[in-house]
């Protein structure tokens, strides 16, 4: 059983190296072959240039493909694996289209996981982990009333002027600032046109400690029962979203306020002359340190009185291993491609696994990827 890992960008080397490096047959494809070498050509010299094509080819039944390519390359590979007989795995969110291949992966005994990154991934992990620990709680009842929130981010380890550092194009950024979000807030439905008009401040459970600013993100409704929260659970506040530093909804204001008035193709290309302009004022510059934080909270309240609130906060940062963000995406990953040649995962389209063995292992593996990862029991 052979594994094609398919992209060598800033989020994906640490991940492959560790499976290259723990004996696994790996073949390691990307559009550039000599960006792949100086990642991994210390280890291995089965690297190809990367087609579609060519990867079918390539694919062998029981083999693992992983997609660490554009978010458009997902389903065309995972369709290859359908027709060759092997399994699929990407840090990616579950497309509709990839979610359509469900019974396709099932009828076939193949694996499709996704959700496997950081966020998403880690994050599902740490819910999936506070779910199970509340419902085994002396806390648990019906009755309840529930708090769930999870803010993620990736900021400058070393603080800038303008609250935030570029690991790679800023244009995707931009256009995400341009996103609708839907959460629950206070027992209602908050629908926000752009990330600007939500954004709240928030007091991070750290060692020393330290204030963000946050806002939601996405759709948090679907992950509701992506955590198996019962339907007749009574729940105030279930929030996923995008932390970042303190004083960034300033900094950003004037950029807020012309993405505001930006439309169609003259819009569009504004967007890009933007993006170029940050690439080259706020990069970051080689071997500065990044920094990624998550906070994943479950609070229950009886008679307006906490019963059980207990926190995963990860703080991590670029150091001589590489940059946080790197570690962070590709080695849940390499973890997932593990548990998939062990046959681990059921059969099916899926993201982060709640099986608790897995659960407790990809936990304790990612505790070692962060400077401080700790779960947290509030008192009172």
């Amino acid at each position: 059983m052979n594994i094609h890992w398919c992209g060598t960008g800033l989020s994906s080397v640490p991940g492959l190296r560790r499976l290259i490096q723990g004996g696994h047959s790996v073949t390691v494809w990307n559009r550039t072959v000599d960006k792949a070498r100086e990642a991994v050509g210390d280890l291995t010299l089965d690297i190809r240039a990367y087609s579609l094509e060519a990867l079918t080819e390539a694919l062998q039944p029981g083999d693992v493909a992983v997609s660490m390519l554009p978010a458009d390359q997902h389903v065309p590979i995972a369709k290859a694996c359908l027709a060759k007989g092997a399994h699929f795995v990407s840090s990616s969110y579950i497309a509709p289209e990839m979610r359509d291949l469900d019974q396709a992966f099932r009828d076939a005994g193949l694996v499709s996981v996704n959700e496997v990154g950081l966020d998403p991934g880690i994050d599902h992990l740490m819910a999936h982990d506070l779910v199970a620990r509340y419902r085994a709680s002396p806390a648990y009842h019906a009755d309840n009333v529930l708090s769930f929130t999870s803010y993620c981010g990736g900021v400058p380890k070393i603080p800038n002027a303008f609250r935030y550092k570029f690991s790679w194009s800023p244009l995707g950024v931009l256009k995400a600032l341009r996103s609708p979000s839907r959460s629950l807030r206070n027992f209602s439905e908050l629908r926000v046109a752009r990330p600007w008009d939500a954004i709240t401040s928030y007091d991070a459970p750290l060692p020393v400690h330290e204030t963000f600013e946050v806002y939601p993100n996405r759709d948090s409704y679907p992950f509701m029962a992506d955590y198996r929260f019962e339907p007749f659970w009574k729940v105030r506040d279930f929030v996923r979203g995008t932390i970042r530093l303190n004083g960034w909804a300033n900094a950003w204001a004037p950029v807020f306020a012309e993405i505001e008035t930006l439309q169609g193709p003259a819009g569009d290309a504004r967007l890009a002359e933007m993006a170029a302009d940050f690439w080259k004022t706020n990069a970051y510059e080689v071997g500065e340190p990044d920094r990624v934080v998550l906070f994943v909270s479950l609070k229950a309240e009886r008679d307006g009185k906490p019963v059980y609130h207990e926190t995963w906060a990860m703080d991590a940062w670029g150091d001589v291993r590489g940059t946080a963000m790197g570690r962070l995406v590709s080695v849940p990953v390499s973890l997932a491609v593990e548990a998939v040649l062990n046959r681990e995962i059921p059969v099916g389209v899926h993201a982060a696994p709640h099986d608790p063995r897995l659960l407790a292992r990809w936990l304790e593996e990612v505790r070692h990827l962060a400077q401080y990862m700790e779960r947290i029991t509030h008192r009172g």
